[in-house]
């Protein structure tokens, strides 16, 4: 087989990123149609789900967010019912959160979210293969002169740092 040559290879990158934005455009807006939730916002349920009660911070390491971001999106869910924060007895600073009854079957009648699908994809990488990806996208977001820009979700206003806060 021939090796491609670089135009070949721009050729195909671009493609793959259109595939990429399209995959997670349209499951954006199927979510939305089906749920009235966004992307971020199914995510954070659809962990709850598989992984029961958890505390703030532990969803947060989970959907690979920052605390603060989590709590917005949380924040939304508790306002539709959808999840319930405790406060522990032990210690007051730490919050739990799970699905209500109205979260529960929510989950269990929606579609997959690319987020979801990415980080499960990701996290099942060796080392090597990540290395490739993580420096193709450092690269990229040089390239588009995007490294200072917060990384905003898809189809929503939220980013994932607190106001003020900038990747170094």
């Amino acid at each position: 087989m021939a090796k491609p040559t670089a135009e070949t290879m721009v050729a195909e990158i671009m493609d793959n990123i259109r595939r990429v934005f399209q995959v997670v455009n349209e499951q954006s807006k199927l979510v939305e149609r089906e749920t009235g939730l966004t992307g971020p916002q199914l995510w954070a349920i659809k962990v709850i789900a598989a992984q029961g009660t958890l505390r703030v911070s532990e969803l947060a390491a989970k959907m690979y967010l920052h605390p603060t971001t989590v709590v917005g999106i949380l924040d939304r869910l508790e306002k539709r019912e959808l999840v319930c924060r405790i406060r522990s007895s032990e210690d007051r600073r730490v919050v739990e959160v799970s699905l209500t009854d109205e979260g529960r079957r929510l989950v269990e009648h929606t579609p997959e979210v690319a987020s979801n699908k990415i980080t499960h994809g990701l996290e099942s990488l060796s080392i090597p293969e990540l290395a490739i990806i993580y420096h193709g996208f450092d690269r990229l977001t040089r390239i588009l002169d995007a490294t200072d820009l917060p990384p905003a979700f898809f189809g929503t206003n939220e980013v994932n740092l607190p106001k003020g806060r900038r990747r170094q």
